[in-house]
C-alpha cells in the first residue's frame, strides 16, 4: 500500500513539475497549427516545435516513458523514465539541428557528447539508431513519439505514458 502510494505521489510530482515548466517557460511548449502541404522537413522551423510523448522498448525494464519538448529556438528537453527499473526521472536538455538529410533532427545533450536522432513525421518523431537508421525488427514500430499539443482542451489520445 505503501509503495503504491509513493509511486502516485511520484507520478502526480513529475506532472506537475511538466505543468509548471510549460506554463511559467512559454517558449518551452510553442506549438504551430501550420504544417508544409508537401510533408514535414526538420529544416522547416514551424514543424518541429512542441511536446512529444512515447513510451519506447527497453532491454531491461518494461519500457521507456519519454517526454521531449522542443523549442523554436533549438534547444529541447528530454525526460525518461525506465519503467519497471526504476521510478528515478531523467532530464536531459541540450540543442538540436536539422540532420543533413533535412528531414531528420539530431538533439546533442549539453553537458555530454550524447546525441540521439529523430526521423520528422507528421506530427511525430521516429526514433534512429546510432547510424541514422530506422529501427528494423518486430519492435520497430514502438520506436515513435507522437505530438501531443499544449492547446488540445480534450481528452489525449495518446496513451503511451499509462502504466501497463
Amino acid at each position: 500500500m505503501i509503495s503504491s502510494i509513493t509511486h502516485y505521489k511520484k507520478r502526480i510530482t513529475f506532472t506537475l513539475m511538466l505543468g509548471l515548466l510549460l506554463n511559467f517557460i512559454p517558449a518551452f511548449a510553442e506549438t504551430t497549427d501550420s504544417h508544409d502541404k508537401q510533408g514535414h522537413h526538420a529544416d522547416k522551423s514551424l514543424d518541429w516545435p512542441g511536446i512529444y510523448m512515447g513510451f519506447l522498448p527497453c532491454q531491461d525494464c518494461i519500457g521507456v516513458k519519454t517526454t521531449l519538448a522542443l523549442n523554436k529556438s533549438g534547444s529541447y528537453i528530454l525526460i525518461t523514465v525506465n519503467v519497471g527499473k526504476s521510478d528515478r526521472e531523467f532530464v536531459e536538455k541540450g540543442k538540436f539541428t536539422a540532420g543533413g538529410k533535412g528531414d531528420t533532427l539530431v538533439l546533442t545533450a549539453r553537458n555530454s557528447n550524447v546525441t540521439h536522432q529523430y526521423a520528422v513525421a507528421k506530427d511525430m518523431l521516429i526514433q534512429l539508431d546510432e547510424q541514422g537508421n530506422r529501427v528494423s525488427g518486430k519492435l520497430a514500430d514502438r520506436y515513435i513519439l507522437r505530438r501531443k499539443d499544449t492547446t488540445d482542451s480534450g481528452p489525449s489520445e495518446h496513451s503511451g505514458h499509462a502504466m501497463p
